[in-house]
């Protein structure tokens, strides 16, 4: 159970991340493309890894039922 929780916070940290991305490439948008699709690319990356989570976080659950 421990386990799940610690995968649970990361997943959290990691939205919070991606959220932060998504928003600084939006800022950046209109005064740095460059700036802006760097960040995009960094939020794709932490998206990958939130999507991962989930799925891991899915099986867990699964195998403690």
């Amino acid at each position: 159970m421990a386990n799940l929780n610690r995968l649970l916070k990361k997943k959290t940290r990691l939205k919070q991340k991606y959220r932060q991305l998504v928003e600084d490439a939006y800022n950046f948008r209109q005064t740095d493309h460059a700036l802006s699709d760097f960040s995009e690319y960094k939020a794709t990356k932490v998206l990958n890894k939130i999507n991962k989570l989930k799925f891991v976080i899915r099986d867990n659950k699964l195998q403690a039922n």
